[in-house]
C-alpha cells in the first residue's frame, strides 16, 4: 500500500493515511476491490485444475470457506489487528476498531468502509494461497477451523508493513501491493502446512516426478483470471488517483503536483504486464530445455505467477527493463524451486510455496535493488534502491522484512495447525483420501476417474452402502429410471412411441401443457408419401467407398 502527501484536511487533526482519501480516490479503491475479489475465482480454477478430479469440488469449497469464514474473522478482529486506532497500539500489533462498523455521523465513515473492503480483498487472497498446498489430504472440517483463524496469521504482519504503528513501516520497509505481506506470508504458511500434513499417499513412491493435472484447461483459465485480477491488485494499491497538497503551499506548486498519483496508477499495470512478459518467456524456455522440446503447462502457469508475485512489491517503482528482469528472475525461482521442495519431501500440489514464498522474497528484495523515489509520493520515504544510488539502507530493511515475515508465517502456521490437530485431525483418513474428498466430504460421486474401483477394492473392509446409493455427478437419475421404463415397455409390447410415452407419464403432473401436445404426432399416409418424394434418390455411383485403414509406423 502507498500513500500521498498530506491532505489539507490534516492541518487541524491527524487522519491515518488509510482514511486520507477523497471521493475520487474512494471510487478507485472500491472498483479495484471488486476486481481483486475475482482472483478467488482464479485461485479456485487453478487449484481445482491441478488436483485430481475426485478432489476438485473439495478444493473449490475450501476457496468458498476462505471468503466466508476468513471474511467473518477479518471483520471481527482482522482489520483491527492491522489498522486499528487505539492508544494501546505498539510496533507489533494494533488493538482498536474491532467489529468494524463506523457510526453514521462519523465523518470518516465512507473512507473506513472503502478501506475495509479493499483490505478484505487482500486478506482473503492471502488465506486462499494456503488451500492449494493442503489439497487432496486435508480434513475439510479442520480446514474450516484453520480458515477461520488464519486471518490472524496475515493481519499481524500486514500491520507491520502497512499500519502506522508497524515497526517495519516505521523503519522504511516498502511493499506496495503485498509481495511480502500477502504472498510471502501466504507462501510461508503454505510450506508449513504442507510439511505438517505430509505428502499425499504414495506421492514420492516413484520419485519426484509431478503428477498429472486433473484438468489442465481449468488451471490455465485460472491463470487468466488471476492475471486480470492482478492488474487491479497492483494498480489499485496506489490507493487512489488524486493528490492534493497541504495548506502552506503556493497555488503554482499545488497546480503542478495535484493529481500526480494517477500517473503511478497507470504505471503500475504496465510494469505488471512487463514483468509477466519476462516471466512467461523465461518459463517457456525453461520448460523447452527441461523437457527437450515439450511444454509443461504447470511450468508456464507458475512461471508467470512467479513473475507477477515478484513485481508486486514495487509495481510502480520500476522502469520497463527492470520489471522485465524482475519477472524473468521470479519465473526462474518459481519453476526451479518446485522440484527442490519435492526433493525435500514437501508435497505442494499447486507449487504455492515456490511461487508465493520464494517469489515473494525476491519481490521484496527487488525493491531494495531497483526502486526509484516516486516523487511527489512518499512511498519510499525519499529513498532509492542500490543501483539508483540510494545506498544499502533500503535493501537492508527489505531483507529484515523478509526474515520477519518468513519467521512469522512458518511459526504461526505450525502452532495453529498443531492446535487444530488436537481438536480435529488435520489429515483426512486413508480410505477417504483413496476415495476422494468430493465423495467422502461432499457426497459428489464422479464417474470414470477411479472412484468406482476404490469403492470395489475397499468394499470388503468398509461398508459401501451409502456410497453405492449415490448417483454419479452430471446425470439425472430420474431420467435414467424413466428411460429404463421405456426400454422395458418396448420389449414387452410393440407399442408406438406415443403409446409408450403415454404409459410412462400416466397419472403424472405435466403442468399446464396438454398431453397431446407433448407426444409425437402420427403422420398420415399422404404426409409420409409426400416426404418420401422430397428426398432425392441416391445413385449407386454417388456412394463413396469407405476409406481403407492404413497402419502408421
Amino acid at each position: 500500500m502507498t500513500k500521498g502527501l498530506p491532505n489539507a484536511k490534516n492541518a487541524s487533526t491527524h487522519i491515518p493515511w488509510l482514511y486520507d482519501i477523497d471521493p475520487e480516490d474512494t471510487n478507485w479503491i472500491i472498483t479495484s476491490s471488486f476486481m481483486i475479489f475475482t482472483m478467488q475465482t482464479g485461485f479456485g480454477m487453478l487449484e481445482s485444475g491441478c488436483v485430481s478430479i475426485k478432489n476438485e469440488v473439495n478444493i473449490m469449497m475450501k476457496n468458498v470457506v476462505d471468503i466466508v469464514l476468513g471474511g467473518l474473522t477479518y471483520w471481527i478482529f482482522g482489520f483491527a489487528l492491522s489498522f486499528g486506532r487505539s492508544p494501546h497500539n505498539n510496533g507489533f500489533i494494533a488493538l482498536g476498531d474491532f467489529f468494524t462498523d463506523p457510526r453514521l455521523k462519523d465523518p470518516l465513515k465512507g473512507a473506513i468502509y472503502a478501506a475495509f473492503i479493499f483490505q478484505l480483498s487482500f486478506a482473503t487472497t492471502a488465506t486462499t494461497i494456503v488451500s492449494g498446498a493442503m489439497a487432496e489430504r486435508c480434513n475439510f472440517k479442520a480446514y474450516c477451523i484453520f480458515s477461520f483463524l488464519n486471518t490472524a496469521i496475515y493481519c499481524v504482519p500486514a500491520g507491520w508493513m502497512w499500519g502506522e504503528h508497524g515497526f517495519l513501516k516505521q523503519m522504511g520497509a516498502v511493499d506496495i501491493a503485498g509481495s511480502g505481506a500477502v504472498h510471502l506470508i501466504g507462501g510461508s504458511a503454505a510450506m508449513a502446512s504442507a510439511m505438517m500434513l505430509g505428502p499425499r499417499l504414495g506421492r514420492y513412491d516413484n520419485g519426484i516426478k509431478t503428477l498429472p493435472l486433473g484438468n489442465p484447461v481449468n488451471a490455465v483459465m485460472g491463470l487468466f483470471v488471476l492475471w486480470w485480477g492482478w492488474l487491479a491488485f497492483n494498480s489499485g494499491s496506489t490507493y487512489g488517483v488524486s493528490l492534493l497538497l497541504g495548506v502552506g503551499l503556493n497555488c503554482r506548486v499545488l497546480l503542478q503536483l495535484s493529481g500526480e498519483k494517477w500517473h503511478y496508477a497507470a504505471r503500475a499495470p504496465v510494469m505488471t504486464m512487463m514483468s509477466s512478459f519476462g516471466g512467461g518467456t523465461t518459463s517457456l524456455i525453461y520448460s523447452l530445455i527441461r523437457l527437450k522440446g515439450r511444454i509443461d503447462a504447470i511450468d508456464i502457469i507458475n512461471g508467470i505467477l512467479g513473475s507477477l508475485v515478484a513485481v508486486t512489491a514495487g509495481c510502480f517503482l520500476y522502469q520497463a527493463w527492470e520489471a522485465l528482469l524482475i519477472g524473468c528472475v521470479g519465473a526462474l525461482l518459481a519453476c526451479g524451486f518446485m522440484p527442490i521442495f519435492d526433493m525435500m519431501g514437501i508435497d505442494d500440489p499447486v507449487g504455492a510455496s515456490a511461487v508465493h514464498g520464494v517469489g515473494g522474497i525476491w519481490g521484496v528484495l527487488a525493491v531494495g535493488i531497483f526502486a526509484e523515489n516516486p516523487f511527489p509520493l512518499d512511498t519510499t520515504n525519499g529513498r532509492s534502491g542500490v543501483i539508483k544510488g540510494g545506498g544499502w539502507y533500503l535493501l537492508g530493511v527489505q531483507s529484515l522484512a523478509c526474515v520477519c515475515l518468513v519467521a512469522w508465517g512458518v511459526t504461526s502456521s505450525v502452532i495453529l495447525l498443531w492446535g487444530i490437530n488436537k481438536i480435529v485431525t488435520i489429515r483426512m483418513e486413508v480410505h477417504a483420501e483413496l476415495l476422494g474428498a468430493d465423495l467422502t466430504e461432499h457426497s459428489v460421486k464422479h464417474g470414470n476417474v477411479g472412484v468406482s474401483r476404490a469403492i470395489s477394492v475397499l468394499g470388503p473392509v468398509l461398508d459401501p452402502k451409502d456410497i453405492e446409493n449415490l448417483d454419479n455427478v452430471g446425470m439425472n437419475p430420474m431420467h435414467e429410471r424413466n428411460l429404463n421404463l421405456v426400454k422395458n415397455l418396448s420389449r414387452k409390447k410393440r407399442y408406438k412411441l406415443s403409446r409408450i410415452l403415454r404409459d410412462v407419464t400416466k397419472n403424472r403432473n405435466l403442468g399446464i401443457n396438454l398431453a397431446r401436445n407433448l407426444f409425437p404426432k402420427k403422420k398420415s399416409k399422404k404426409e409420409g408419401a409426400a416426404a418420401r418424394k422430397d428426398v432425392p434418390a441416391i445413385q449407386v455411383d454417388e456412394v463413396a467407398a469407405p476409406p481403407r485403414m492404413a497402419w502408421i509406423d
